[in-house]
């Protein structure tokens, strides 16, 4: 169950968002009928119908492959940067960790000479699987991760060394010749999915689950997703809702949207969602810029800019309803002057701190959308994982940029890739 609270300022033009919204009802529509097999963008729209490389088959597969690897293996290392991690680390970040299940490890992240010295320091006595994942082996990150950790597991097990090297790539790059001459194990990183929407496919799902996590909850809870948004072919769509509000208010002054949240668990899914849409929108010198934060951490910090920094912000506050775990505070019996908390839950407390920070931040003019889930679990992640896919394809189409490409982000590359000899 997800819904989606606007709470907007004083200030706040109803009438006139009205209009702007039945002007953009067409976008939803769009994206509703969109054919993935004939429309102009099909080759990026590998992910819009879920199960096209999740299907059972696939799913059954990638379990089996993972407990392999769980078998034997006490450490995985991803080697990938942006897109080739973030949607996994996110699902692991919440959920693995509370499991016990093998050690995930993410390389390919940074060019830093001391992390991967450490890093190596570390694996020497662990029994190591690393899987490099590249849509384009030519992106300068994995291919260092290759030549790091290609000789470490050469060094490590010998002639046996190619049977804990994965690579995940596209069927034909130059990283699946590489695999079918070397014998690694090779999985698909498909050419119709970019990067940061790759979570549903074995971009994301292998490593989901040799980390232990329910990877079919995980797809059935984007399904369903998926269901309740296509059919819901009314204003009150809340991916639409969600779409429309962010993009009135950016033609409203707006220039910056924050994704805050009180749950720990939340925090690498905020990573993925300020690429997915600083990577889909930000273009043509336009669009929000992208912020997420945790609390109530960082209400110590840039909350203060929050509530009474320049009024140029937008808050979307990912709120989840009902916690599974909970913590009763008892008595100190000490004078600590904290008596007022006795019998109080966390779960209450951090409640009643969401309510606070929601209704402080609006009075202070800033735009507040609270988004509600239910619970936090599998299903619910894959949930949300599809629903801001959903969101920001609606998204670029209202804002009329093309939320698939990147182009910015290679203006570095081609400058690095000078200095360093590439031709």
């Amino acid at each position: 169950m997800l819904t989606l609270k606007p709470k907007m300022t004083t200030d706040f033009d109803s009438a006139a968002f009205t209009a702007f919204e039945q002007q953009q009802l067409s976008k939803l529509h769009q994206v509703q009928t969109t054919d993935v097999t004939t429309d102009p963008q099909h080759n990026d729209l590998g992910w819009l119908p879920v199960t096209k490389w999740a299907n059972d088959v696939q799913l059954q597969h990638l379990h089996n492959l993972a407990v392999k690897i769980q078998a034997t293996a006490t450490v995985l290392v991803i080697v990938g940067v942006g897109g080739s991690n973030n949607a996994a680390r996110a699902a692991i970040e919440a959920f693995a960790q509370q499991r016990g299940q093998i050690k995930i490890i993410y390389a390919g992240t940074n060019l830093a000479a001391t992390y991967y010295r450490r890093l190596l320091a570390e694996l020497a006595d662990e029994e190591v699987y690393v899987d490099v994942i590249a849509k384009n082996f030519a992106t300068l990150e994995p291919g260092i991760g290759f030549r790091v950790f290609k000789p470490f597991l050469q060094q490590k097990y010998g002639a046996a060394y190619a049977e804990h090297l994965l690579v995940t790539g596209t069927p034909d790059s130059n990283l699946a010749q590489l695999a079918h001459n070397e014998g690694y194990p090779f999985l698909t990183f498909p050419t119709d999915i970019g990067g940061r929407f790759s979570v549903f496919s074995d971009v994301g799902l292998l490593p989901m689950a040799v980390a232990g996590i329910d990877i079919a909850a995980l797809v059935a809870g984007a399904v369903t997703m998926r269901t309740d948004l296509q059919t819901k072919i009314s204003a009150d769509n809340p991916a639409f809702q969600y779409a429309v509000r962010r993009n009135y208010l950016l033609q409203q002054g707006k220039k910056i949207e924050i994704l805050g949240h009180f749950e720990p668990q939340l925090d690498y899914f905020g990573r993925w969602w300020t690429q997915l849409f600083a990577e889909s929108e930000g273009k043509q010198n336009r669009d929000l810029f992208p912020v997420a934060l945790t609390y109530s951490e960082d209400l110590h910090s840039v909350g203060q800019y929050i509530q009474q920094g320049q009024r140029q912000l937008l808050e979307t506050l990912l709120i989840v309803d009902h916690p599974h775990q909970d913590l009763s505070l008892q008595p100190s019996q000490v004078a600590d002057d904290f008596d007022y908390l006795n019998g109080q839950t966390l779960d209450q407390i951090n409640q009643i701190a969401e309510k606070a920070t929601s209704a402080a931040h609006q009075a202070s003019g800033v735009a507040v959308l609270e988004l509600h889930v239910d619970q936090l679990d599998e299903r619910t992640l894959g949930g949300l994982f599809y629903f801001f896919e959903y969101a920001v394809f609606i998204s670029g189409l209202i804002g009329q940029v093309d939320p698939f490409d990147q182009p910015g982000v290679e203006a570095y590359k081609q400058i690095m890739f000078a200095g360093l000899g590439r031709n």
